[in-house]
């Protein structure tokens, strides 16, 4: 208080001014330290959340769109460490995806230092799904699989629960019904912190966090590939479990899993 008090009578003095408790024009901060003193005229609004790691770890399946970068940072700023899991179109696709993935991870990895990332090549898988499955169900069987490959590297690295960049409504795979039908596959919890918010929240805050200009930037997403023009939006469980009787569906998980590539990002690079 003596230190505010005579520095507050310096700054009267010099400007003229006389001291406002209730609307100053103008407010100057002071941090005391043992040998030095900081000052400020404006205070920076900082990201806030909780350290990275105080929450356990947690796999995001990342695409490379808008969403799942931002559902990522979301769970970081709640102190869950991220780990990253790809499925690229490879090998009837271009690594396009997979290069901007790569861009992201980096990006993301600024608030934890370090990161793991898988890609898996689902093409191979996409295709089988299409030989065998009525068209309006791929979209969904597609999601039940990645989440199964998703949650078995997610429990070698000792992740508590998935995240996906989920907007309620705004795909075919994100209709109520067709998100409970997914999330039966799931034994860990399945996250989703972006189901309250519509594209322009989330585009705000990928231009806040720098990953939209990224995100943006033309690729092939195994998400769009074999994608039928009518998908089922209102998938029942009875059906999507009748059709998945006609796969091996632990040998797709398991094709998944071998053919995984993983890549180690630090920052700085």
């Amino acid at each position: 208080m003596e230190v505010a008090r005579d520095v507050g009578a310096a700054i009267c003095e010099e400007t003229g001014k006389k001291v406002s408790l209730k609307d100053p024009d103008l407010t100057v901060y002071l941090e005391l330290l043992s040998k030095e003193v900081y000052y400020a005229i404006e205070k920076v609004q900082g990201p806030g959340g909780m350290p990275v790691g105080v929450s356990g770890k947690v796999a995001c399946l990342i695409s490379g769109g808008i969403d799942s970068p931002v559902a990522a940072y979301r769970m970081m700023k709640r102190g869950c460490r991220a780990l990253f899991v790809h499925f690229s179109g490879r090998p009837l696709v271009s690594r396009a995806s997979e290069e901007k993935v790569r861009e992201l991870v980096q990006l993301l990895t600024i608030h934890q230092y370090t990161s793991t990332l898988y890609v898996i090549p689902f093409g191979e898988i996409q295709r089988d799904i299409v030989a065998n499955a009525p068209a309006p169900f791929r979209v969904v069987l597609y999601r039940r699989v990645m989440i199964r490959i998703a949650q078995e590297l997610a429990k070698r690295e000792h992740c508590w629960g998935l995240v996906t960049g989920d907007s309620l409504g705004q795909v075919a795979s994100q209709t109520p019904e067709n998100l409970t039908v997914i999330e039966e596959a799931a034994v860990l919890p399945l996250l989703r912190p972006l189901i309250g918010m519509d594209k322009v929240e989330i585009t705000d805050q990928a231009q806040q966090i720098g990953s939209f200009a990224i995100s943006i930037e033309p690729d092939q997403d195994c998400c769009s590939l074999f994608t039928p023009p009518h998908p089922s939006t209102k998938t029942r469980l009875d059906d999507i479990q009748k059709v998945e009787r006609m796969f091996d569906i632990g040998a797709l998980v398991k094709q998944g899993l071998e053919k995984a590539e993983l890549t180690e990002f630090t920052f700085p690079q």
